[in-house]
């Protein structure tokens, strides 16, 4: 009989070690098992890595190539970069159910017993021994590496209360209490933040590592265990909390580097993929494209700002979370205004400015404020890299011969005008407020080929944030909105922190 041929429903048909051996069934470690699978899933031009994206090219060859070397891996990269998510997803790798001794603790394969438990259960019953079904889905332990971590509550330790409660001898291995790497035999073991481990417990990892068995209390135990180690940990480790041992980082064969989106677009669809929209409206609520690139554009900002500390990095989180943040602003003006339906506005921006702050390590750590203007800073930054994508750039239309196409809208503001625009504004009175501008429209009409009429409106709010960014225009952040007006006039008056905080400002 094929054993590989049976269809898993009928596997689970199987309940004791003689119809098991009557099935064709062989022992194979999770290693040759990740690696047999890769192969079917390789020839077949098959994604293991569903919704990892950015990686196409890099990082999962680089996974692949580990997995068909049977090597255990160790995923070194900043916070954020889906090292995690890519460990619990190699669980698609393993056989759908795999075969276990019913009652073992070490999750025995019937034919290679590693217990004391199995191998007696298997003298006395024999053929008859019951056998459970174990699903890939189980076959995965992750353990967060704290400074309290104990060599006990990785490898195991003697139970007193156990020797006591069943009257044996410390010299009985059934005395032993497994931790969790003997109890993820024949599994994938994660240990997240490795070099957070204190030196001493990353020492007990030596032996499984590279003979592949363990000690407990000096027990003369040869457990042979067969597990798919990968580790996690952030470069910053590696000089500031604590680091990895030398002979650790031997024994893990392949160290994979991640690394954060190398593009807009591809950071446009891990956020789309990841933020949490479901229950809101959105039907109801129209996110422009431009928006979207914003928000990307934003963590770009902050992983290259010199407020921002870059050994700590910029998550993934940020952008997800900010997208969170912008959509609930414009369905917090949806619901006050009682409208059937709203445009996001460059200006819901400010409300993902608590999305931005805890998700940065400032490399100064000053006032509560500070974060909140780096944060607002960055937001500007965004739009001052974006607008020149849509419009001409305000310094080199100055100096132009033809003169500068943004000279109506700048006069306005120049004979005194002020524009407020305000978080919960309806979009009535928004549009109102941004139509008084004279030129806006006409200039947006210009630059953008084929906008969309809903979208108008918003781009009018773009170049008015363009032209503040470009130092043309003033731009303060009230308690409840935004307020533009002539820069000239703005520097005889005492502005609010936030006017014109750049560090590129000359």
């Amino acid at each position: 009989m094929d054993y590989h041929a049976i269809a898993p429903k009928d596997l689970l048909k199987i309940k004791t070690l003689g119809e098991l051996k009557a099935s064709g069934y062989q022992p194979i470690s999770i290693k040759e098992e990740l690696r047999k699978n890769l192969i079917q899933k390789i020839k077949a031009k098959q994604n293991v890595f569903e919704g990892i994206w950015g990686y196409e090219d890099t990082v999962i060859p680089d996974i692949e190539r580990a997995i068909l070397s049977k090597h255990n891996i160790n995923l070194l990269g900043l916070r954020g970069q889906a090292k995690t998510r890519i460990a619990r997803m190699m669980t698609l790798l393993l056989d759908e159910y795999v075969p276990v001794i019913e009652g073992s603790e070490l999750n025995d394969d019937p034919l290679m017993p590693l217990s004391s438990f199995a191998k007696d259960l298997i003298t006395q019953r024999g053929d008859h021994t019951p056998i459970s079904w174990w699903h890939r889905s189980d076959r995965y332990t992750e353990k967060l590496a704290t400074p309290d971590v104990s060599v006990a509550d990785l490898i195991g330790d003697v139970d007193p209360i156990k020797a006591a409660t069943m009257k044996l001898s410390y010299n009985d291995e059934r005395v032993i209490h497994y931790g969790l790497v003997p109890r993820s035999h024949r599994s994938i073991f994660v240990i997240n933040e490795l070099p957070d481990l204190q030196a001493r417990i990353q020492v007990a990892l030596f032996n499984i590592l590279q003979e592949g068995d363990i000690q407990i209390r000096g027990f003369k135990l040869r457990l042979p265990l067969d597990i798919q180690f990968v580790f996690t940990a952030n470069p910053e480790d590696y000089t500031n909390r604590g680091s990895i041992v030398t002979p650790l980082k031997d024994r893990i064969e392949s160290q994979i580097i991640t690394h954060y989106p190398k593009s807009i677009e591809i950071g446009k669809k891990i956020t789309a993929q990841e933020a949490n929209l479901k229950g809101k409206p959105m039907d109801r609520i129209h996110v422009p494209e431009l928006l979207k690139d914003l928000i990307e554009q934003i963590a770009v900002e902050a992983r290259n700002s010199e407020f921002v500390d870059e050994k700590s990095g910029v998550s993934a989180r940020l952008t997800i979370s900010a997208l969170e943040n912008l959509v609930s602003a414009a369905e917090r003006r949806l619901y006050l205004n009682d409208e059937q339906e709203t445009v996001a506005r460059i200006a819901d921006l400010m409300g993902v400015i608590p999305a931005i702050t805890g998700k940065v390590e400032l490399v100064y750590e000053g006032e509560q404020e500070g974060a909140g203007l780096v944060a607002y800073n960055l937001i500007g930054k965004a739009i001052r890299t974006v607008f020149v994508d849509y419009f001409p750039s305000p310094e080199q239309k100055k100096k132009d011969k033809e003169g500068n196409p943004y000279v109506i809208p700048l006069a306005w503001f120049g004979e005194g005008n002020t524009l407020d625009l305000l978080t919960s504004q309806s979009d009535k009175t928004y549009k109102v407020e941004l139509h008084q501008v004279p030129g806006l429209e006409d200039l947006v009409t210009k630059s953008i080929p084929r906008l969309a009429e809903k979208e108008k409106e918003f781009f009018m709010e773009f170049l008015l944030h363009g032209l503040a960014e470009y130092s043309q225009l003033s731009k303060r952040m009230l308690d409840t909105g935004l307020q533009f007006k002539d820069l000239f006039s703005s520097m005889f008056e005492m502005g609010n922190p936030t006017d014109d905080f750049d560090e590129d400002d000359e």
